[in-house]
């Protein structure tokens, strides 16, 4: 049975306390031990962002996973606990470098990202579609049609548009520059407020 590694107040109970800084040089240590004897498979950490809070989770090979808030995080490590690993823990400073693209992001100083990205989660038809998307230039939309031909199969229509819907990267891998053939949003994970918000940012800059 897969379960989530149990933060360090969780296994020290009342001893901490009202002691958040021993908490969390607690935490540090926890997470630079698992680290450094191969027990961490997957980091993750919660990122306050103007499209709401986003969980990220790295494996070795690159940024694994961005869930909203009504994608659930919790079901979010779930699933990586169950198709990736159950040795999890939050270990935030293991994703620095995406927090500060994202809020560079966010704050209209960054067009492209550059952080390896682990695609696991995705595979055949699927995972075209996904290498194509940050092909697609910021502030720029295609349409699903497009991105279907673009990934080798024009006539996958629907496919891409599931390929998208399922994107466990979003933003990173820029699923919200994809909308429909008349121009409409269509569908997003972190719902269409999101994905106007995206937008409407990358057309602002």
């Amino acid at each position: 049975m897969t379960s989530i590694e149990p933060e360090p107040r969780q296994l020290l109970g009342p001893l901490l306390e009202g002691d958040e800084q021993a908490t969390a040089r607690l935490h540090a240590r926890l997470a630079a031990t698992a680290a450094a004897e191969g027990i961490l498979d997957v980091a993750y950490r919660v990122l306050d962002t103007p499209v709401g809070s986003l969980l990220l989770a790295a494996t070795a090979r690159g940024l694994v996973r961005v869930a909203y808030p009504r994608q659930g995080h919790e079901a979010a490590l779930v699933q990586l606990a169950q198709t990736v690993s159950p040795r999890i823990l939050a270990a935030p400073e293991r994703l620095d470098a995406v927090a500060l693209q994202l809020e560079e992001y966010f704050s209209r100083r960054r067009t492209v990202f550059d952080v390896p990205v682990d695609l696991r989660l995705a595979s055949g038809f699927r995972r075209q579609v996904l290498a194509h998307l940050p092909h697609i230039p910021y502030g720029a939309t295609e349409s699903y049609a497009q991105v279907a031909a673009a990934a080798g199969s024009g006539r996958a229509v629907r496919a891409a548009g599931t390929a998208c819907a399922v994107n466990p990267v979003p933003i990173v891998v820029p699923c919200h520059r994809v909308v429909r053939s008349d121009g409409s949003y269509g569908g997003y994970a972190g719902g269409p407020e999101a994905k106007r918000a995206l937008l409407a940012l990358e057309a602002a800059a």
